[in-house]
């Protein structure tokens, strides 16, 4: 099944805390959004490669990934994104070349995630015709309660709950139509897959690593420089 990644890099950071965000910032000398870029080249299943940024460091983030897609061989489009998530994976949506079979979203701030993670996502919308998106997640080891002013509505079983990451997989086709219902009904989402769910679309889970996380804060870096020198050996 031939794909194309799109690389959502647009957000804003707010609770990052450092000047030029966290996509940008360094990780073991790298750009922290590079790791993303290059678990994506890596996947032998992937084509070519989107990358989602802020209007204003469309060169920037370019200038950042360009020898990365070019070492593994994959063409590269850096796009403008939007205000919200949605509208920003939508515009890397529009980049996407129409005959490509299915569409890998990842986060540029998940730079702990592997091609295989990728690879395993494809592998389930391939052996399930039904299937129109697929998830890496976990099982969650909170405890999750739903709120409201600070007090504790309910308490959904655990059992039930997974934690969900990036990347995630769907046939081309689903993915468009699920965005276009979202831009007709005003509905954003946090998340790719629940733009599918709302129309009724099935999306799998495929297990993952708990260590996969997403840069949100500078304190995070460290952790991920933990995570990467351990890997290292």
């Amino acid at each position: 099944m031939n794909a194309v990644a799109i690389i959502v890099s647009g957000g804003a950071a707010s609770r990052f805390g450092r000047e030029g965000g966290k996509q940008t910032a360094l990780l073991a000398g790298r750009p922290v959004m590079s790791y993303a870029v290059a678990a994506m080249a890596a996947c032998p299943e992937v084509t070519s490669l989107v990358v989602v940024c802020h209007p204003d460091r469309v060169e920037e983030y370019a200038a950042a990934v360009a020898d990365v897609a070019a070492s593994a061989g994959k063409p590269l489009a850096v796009v403008a994104g939007g205000e919200t998530r949605r509208l920003s994976v939508a515009a890397g949506l529009a980049a996407v070349r129409a005959d490509a079979e299915a569409v890998v979203v990842h986060d540029g701030a998940r730079p702990l995630a592997t091609s295989d993670l990728a690879s395993r996502t494809l592998a389930a919308l391939a052996a399930e015709p039904a299937c129109d998106g697929a998830v890496i997640a976990h099982p969650s080891s909170d405890t999750v309660k739903v709120v409201a002013d600070g007090v504790v509505l309910e308490t959904p079983d655990r059992s039930r709950l997974w934690a969900v990451q990036t990347p995630q997989a769907f046939r081309a086709p689903a993915l468009r139509e699920a965005h276009a219902a979202a831009a007709r009904d005003g509905f954003e989402g946090t998340d790719d897959a629940s733009l599918l769910e709302r129309i009724g679309r099935v999306v799998r889970v495929v297990e993952g690593p708990r260590d996969n996380v997403k840069v949100t804060t500078a304190e995070d870096i460290a952790v991920v420089e933990a995570v990467l020198e351990a890997r290292r050996g």
